[in-house]
């Protein structure tokens, strides 16, 4: 036995950006329909849910959540939407907002980084907590990028003096000393991801000034033996 059908309004106020909310072509508002298995209308200030009540709540609770993330001046976009509902299905949605709270350090451009996921926001909280912390899970989750925003976040605090990137340079089988090029061309296109994350914050002139004056250091893992690593923040990746 299904549940009967029934539906809910939700009013706009003025402090909230539609169009965001609802996001491109109604994108945001489509994406909100699918998971929750629901039928959404937008008239004007007015938004209309129609299903089961158990998944109406669900939608429910997601656009308002999202309500308030805009209402504090965040920028909402598909990633937060898809997240809201995952945290919906799982229970705990009231701690998405806190999530958005802190923001860890801005880009070049002055746009705050925060954490985007529950599982991003343990991982911020373990590298506070602990000296050594294992990040792992699939490829494109934020592992890497997050680890150097939190570097160059330390860095700026004063709470460390330098960060040092390391990572393995070479793929299996592969010898460092046969690559072509000197030392930082052999190395450069298997550290591109540490670049792209400090220059999405920094920009690229400032970056490479830190790096000439010894304050980022990026090298292969294999060069690392018998280094002192005082007052520093080192990223194995």
């Amino acid at each position: 036995m299904t549940e009967e059908s029934s539906s809910l309004e939700i009013r706009l106020t003025a402090a909230d950006d539609v169009s965001m909310l609802l996001g491109a072509h109604d994108k945001h508002i489509k994406l909100i329909e699918e998971t929750t298995e629901t039928t959404i209308h937008t008239r004007g200030e007015i938004i209309q849910i129609i299903g089961e009540q158990s998944q109406i709540s669900l939608a429910a609770s997601v656009i308002r959540t999202l309500q308030e993330l805009i209402k504090r001046g965040i920028h909402v976009s598909t990633p937060d939407v898809v997240t809201a509902l995952k945290m919906g299905q799982k229970g705990t949605l009231d701690y998405f907002v806190e999530m958005y709270e802190e923001e860890i350090v801005k880009d070049r451009n002055g746009k705050p980084i925060r954490v985007k996921n529950s599982g991003q926001k343990k991982y911020v909280e373990s590298v506070a907590k602990h000296d050594i912390v294992f990040g792992v899970g699939p490829a494109g989750t934020g592992k890497t990028f997050l680890a150097v925003v939190l570097a160059i976040a330390a860095l700026k605090k004063g709470e460390v003096q330098k960060i040092i990137l390391t990572r393995p340079a070479v793929e299996a089988g592969e010898n460092l000393g046969f690559l072509p090029g000197d030392l930082k061309e052999k190395v450069d296109p298997y550290l591109r991801p540490v670049y792209d994350a400090l220059y999405q914050i920094f920009g690229l002139d400032h970056t490479n000034r830190l790096m000439e004056r010894g304050v980022i250091e990026i090298a292969p893992l294999a060069y690392m033996r018998g280094r002192t690593l005082d007052d520093a923040f080192v990223i194995l990746d």
